[in-house]
């Protein structure tokens, strides 16, 4: 007996309608997730671009992950970065490309191109490197084959060039892929400067620890205190412009030998002292070499027992060639004191002539004798001089970084100035370091409690006591 059937059920009419409004919906949820994902991929990347930025001490480790960033974040087939050496020729610097089996013939053709090519003075990079490599690349890989390329810029100067390649024939380079390339060429360009600063900065480095090596000597060379002279109190400071500077002071024992009258020989001296100041032109490291050659040779001169000016016209004959040859000069007041007599005997080679304070009257005078710059003319002449100082005189030895010290307001510190200074100090002060703190206090005061002076400043200060 034949199984009857169940009736059919009645159609839905409205399957067909669910299914094509499902589909769509459906499909629009896929392509939100996968842009999102895409969205986060690339995120991703670039903040692992910016932690190798951050992290990298090496430039070349973080160049080799730029091709294969710019590579992921466009989606394309490969990457080129092209560097410009210091000469001017192209480098291929890194490559990345996803076809293993094509990567060796590419990379060794980019080499041999980038190898031929040379960024010439005062020609435009841009112009030169992308329309030879351009034409280069779409000649070997196809014409199919679609190309972007971007400069490498550290400070407005181009560096090198960013370039990512897709053979796909539906890549279409959109104005976003473009962005993101630019982005990590900025990363790249922000790494080359850092490395840059890094490398000036071990230079300042390597030149800081010499200047303070040469600081060092100077101060070893200039006097560690002053010398304990009968009858007389001394003060003096060297205060450089930078580390190391061209000012000059020196106290040179001239024990045992011959008393000298404007160049005349005499009876035997003991105990005589000459006192020395002295400028080179400039401030810095020049000034500063030609400075400690200058004392080596002075030294040397005062040990043959001449005379100041006898003194003065031999070292400026001994150093006139070495001079000419720098384009600097020296000025240098050279004197010798005998505590005996109290007889102060000098000459001077157009420096700033020493300010004299008079005890017993409580006036100033200068000390001064006709003479050129050390170093201008071979055959100069110095003339000599003498004073007869007495209890409680005062004399000041400077340079003319005090009286060319300059305020704010442009004007300078003039030698009326310092002369009017001294004389109150010499009034109101004992000490010659008492004197030699308030002239340097007062000259601070003039250009600015937190100024620096733009010219080396020197005193010395000596005094006669019982």
């Amino acid at each position: 007996m034949p199984v009857s059937q169940p009736p059919p059920e009645p159609m839905d009419t409205n399957s067909s309608s669910t299914l094509s409004d499902v589909t769509p919906v459906v499909a629009l949820k896929e392509l939100v997730a996968r842009l999102h994902r895409e969205q986060n991929k690339i995120q991703d990347l670039l903040s692992s671009l910016g932690f190798a930025l951050r992290s990298f001490n090496n430039l070349n480790q973080f160049l080799e992950l730029i091709p294969l960033m710019a590579t992921r974040v466009a989606d394309a087939d490969g990457s080129a970065l092209f560097l410009y050496k210091p000469n001017g020729q192209v480098r291929l610097e890194q490559l990345h490309w996803q076809d293993s089996r094509q990567r060796k013939n590419i990379r060794k053709a980019l080499e041999t191109l980038s190898s031929q090519i040379k960024i010439l003075p005062n020609t435009p990079p841009i112009a030169t490197a992308t329309g030879i490599l351009d034409d280069y690349m779409h000649r070997y890989l196809g014409p199919g084959i679609q190309i972007f390329g971007t400069a490498i810029l550290v400070k407005h100067t181009e560096k090198g060039w960013l370039y990512v390649l897709s053979r796909d024939p539906e890549f279409a380079w959109t104005e976003t892929r473009q962005k993101l390339v630019r982005l990590v060429a900025d990363q790249t360009s922000v790494a080359i400067e850092n490395d840059e600063l890094n490398v000036e900065l071990k230079k300042k480095e390597r030149l800081d620890q010499e200047l303070e090596i040469g600081a060092e000597i100077q101060r070893r060379l200039l006097p560690r205190q002053c010398p304990t002279i009968p009858g007389v109190a001394l003060a003096a400071r060297c205060k450089p412009a930078n580390r190391v500077g061209g000012d000059y002071y020196d106290f040179i024992p001239t024990t045992n030998h011959k008393e000298f009258q404007s160049g005349d020989e005499g009876c035997e001296a003991e105990n005589r002292w000459a006192l020395v100041i002295g400028d080179v032109m400039g401030k810095g490291v020049p000034a500063a070499l030609i400075m400690t050659m200058m004392r080596g040779m002075l030294r040397g001169e005062v040990l043959h027992g001449h005379s100041p000016e006898r003194i003065l016209q031999n070292l400026n004959q001994v150093m006139y060639a070495d001079l000419e040859n720098s384009y600097r000069f020296i000025t240098m007041f050279y004197s010798e004191y005998d505590p005996l007599t109290r007889i102060l005997s000098y000459s001077n080679a157009a420096h700033n002539p020493p300010i004299w304070w008079h005890a017993a009257t409580k006036t100033v005078t200068r000390l001064d004798t006709l003479g050129m710059l050390i170093g201008l003319d071979a055959n100069s002449q110095y003339e000599y001089g003498q004073a007869q100082l007495e209890l409680g005189d005062i004399i000041l030895y400077y340079t003319d970084g005090l009286t060319d010290a300059a305020a704010a307001s442009g004007n300078r510190f003039e030698e009326e100035n310092l002369i009017l200074v001294f004389n109150l100090a010499c009034k109101y002060f004992q000490g010659p370091q008492e004197i030699l703190d308030y002239l340097f206090d007062q000259v601070q005061q003039f250009i600015g409690p937190d100024k620096q002076n733009t010219d080396d400043m020197t005193l010395v200060v000596l005094k006669i006591n019982n």
